[in-house]
């Protein structure tokens, strides 16, 4: 396990402003998507997925290699020149609270928290300026919610463990062989203390 990280129930944790930094880059926070949708890829595949030139994904795919988030997957290579890439975890989490002791990894925390969140806002506002033929046979199927709750910090805790298993249940199911057509869909949740 590299320095820096722990495991939680199938979740890196991460603890390290370096890695941290690493999913502030828009085009490395991308790339790991990608692979967590589509699988594991070569640079060109990546590239063509991204819109980038391949020489750009290869360094910042070695980039997340280093750091381990990535890592290469040589039994899908069909000779000893091409190289296939594969997330190395399934999810990764990080709070500032886990890195008080350092305040500038603690800021590099809460900046990754906030692009994350403008990264989220960002797929929701695309959705809802797609046109309508794109958005025809979803309908009734996407959702918003919103709901005040009078919690605990200990309730929160509780909820989020709740509304985690939820998500994870549905991520790692098997998917069935009944020929529906399945596109990704993100799913995000946030549960802080606000007021009105």
């Amino acid at each position: 396990m590299l320095a820096g990280m722990s495991e939680k129930a199938g979740v890196r944790e991460v603890t390290d402003a370096r890695v941290l930094a690493m999913l502030a880059h828009p085009l490395r926070r991308r790339l790991l998507d990608v692979l967590r949708v589509h699988g594991p890829a070569t640079a060109s595949v990546l590239a063509e997925r991204t819109g980038q030139r391949v020489g750009n994904i290869s360094h910042h795919v070695k980039a997340l290699a280093d750091v381990g988030l990535v890592g290469e997957a040589p039994e899908l290579a069909k000779d000893r020149r091409e190289r296939w890439w594969r997330l190395v975890d399934r999810s990764l989490r990080w709070s500032g609270e886990a890195l008080a002791d350092d305040p500038a990894a603690e800021a590099v925390a809460q900046a990754v928290h906030s692009l994350t969140l403008d990264r989220h806002a960002g797929y929701v506002r695309a959705w809802f300026a797609a046109d309508d033929e794109e958005r025809e046979p979803w309908r009734g199927s996407s959702f918003s919610m919103q709901r005040w709750l009078h919690l605990t910090p200990d309730e929160l805790r509780e909820v989020a463990a709740e509304v985690s298993a939820l998500i994870e249940r549905w991520g790692e199911r098997e998917l069935p062989d009944d020929g529906a057509r399945r596109e990704p869909v993100l799913v995000f949740a946030y549960g802080v203390p606000a007021q009105p």
